[in-house]
């Protein structure tokens, strides 16, 4: 068993890497003597439901599988749901399944009662290695990804990598996206490793993913205790590629492409335009390619199907932006990403109508 505490403010709580069973102590306190209510998706639940009703009684509530989730419909649905239970404040709520469980569910008890607390049992690579940690919950509204949404740390998170041996390798491949993403933007040393064990990670080798995933989330949880709401520019780093990458799922409709699919895409085309804008080397943005394409992600705008046209225009929604620029998370080379002040819309304009 491996532990984190992070300090979100006036929120602390402890982040486990371990099996779901010697966690049953940590479990237990929080559902306040009855059953744990757990917000899941059919296939999860199908497929790991029995082992956690091994360890507690559970009372799950089901939501669609992966981007449909995060709508209004469901919010309500699932506040009806708590509702119905008569949740009281103290009782939490666990969201057992990938990201878009975590968001919806994080919202939810986030809303509920003005807030009840939520334990975060992430079953993907994406969610144990990124969203299940820092409190960011969401869904989609007019077409935009994660456009509402609030901070609602949880009271505690699991990962459990042995979860993961059920996931499909596209999911898998997804999830690796973010990964790579945290040797980019501050770990080089991360990204070499990877380079060197990625291959076995989605292969299957359960100490290489529980590495890669410890390392993510310590990463994170740094990056959540120096800017606990995205406020000072800190966790904006967590966002490299993400403007490329949220723009990209729009466009191309969400839940058609995954999360970590565009954010591939997203952060090949940060580093193709740092180097276009001289501020990296263009082997830098080679090698990120390379390596990502190796993994089986895609890399290019042809590849996600979107209009290219369409990728500007929603860009200038991001959250980053002020002022009317459009902040970028660029790099000066692997591990050193920053926030830009803005790039001129005229040449992000003209580098997107000629990026592969």
């Amino acid at each position: 068993m491996k532990s984190l505490t992070v300090d979100a403010g006036d929120e602390r709580y402890d982040v486990l890497v371990g099996r779901l069973e010697d966690c049953r102590s940590r479990l237990l306190p929080l559902a306040g003597g009855n059953p744990l209510v757990v917000v899941s998706e059919p296939k999860v639940w199908g497929l790991h439901g029995a082992r956690l009703q091994e360890l507690l009684p559970c009372d799950p509530i089901l939501v669609p599988e992966g981007e449909a989730a995060k709508d209004w419909p469901h919010l309500q649905a699932l506040i009806e749901a708590f509702t119905d239970r008569n949740l009281d404040r103290s009782a939490a709520v666990a969201a057992f399944g990938g990201g878009s469980v975590g968001d919806l569910a994080g919202l939810a008890a986030g809303l509920f009662k003005r807030g009840i607390p939520i334990v975060q049992l992430p079953t993907t690579l994406l969610a144990q290695a990124d969203s299940a940690v820092g409190g960011k919950t969401a869904i989609d509204a007019f077409g935009q990804k994660n456009l509402v949404g609030m901070f609602h740390q949880p009271r505690l998170v699991i990962a459990d990598i042995s979860l993961l041996d059920t996931l499909d390798e596209r999911q898998l491949r997804a999830g690796y996206a973010e990964i790579v993403k945290y040797g980019l933007i501050r770990h080089e040393a991360l990204f070499e490793w990877l380079e060197g064990h990625g291959a076995a990670l989605l292969d299957g080798q359960r100490e290489y993913r529980e590495e890669a995933v410890w390392q993510s989330i310590a990463a994170k949880g740094r990056s959540v205790e120096a800017d606990v709401t995205d406020r000072n520019g800190i966790r904006a780093l967590l966002n490299f590629g993400h403007t490329f990458a949220h723009a990209i799922e729009s466009a191309a409709g969400l839940g058609t492409l995954l999360h970590g699919e565009a954010v591939a895409t997203g952060m090949v085309l940060a580093f193709d335009l740092s180097a276009t804008l001289g501020l990296c080397a263009h082997d830098d943005a080679a090698r990120v390619r390379a390596h990502l394409q190796a993994a089986g992600l895609p890399v290019t705008i042809a590849e996600t199907g979107v209009n290219r046209a369409d990728l500007l225009p929603l860009m200038r929604s991001d959250k980053k932006n002020a002022g009317g620029a459009v902040r970028l998370v660029l790099t000066r080379g692997i591990g050193d990403a920053f926030l830009s002040e803005g790039v001129d819309e005229s040449v992000l304009g003209d580098f997107l109508e000629t990026a592969a």
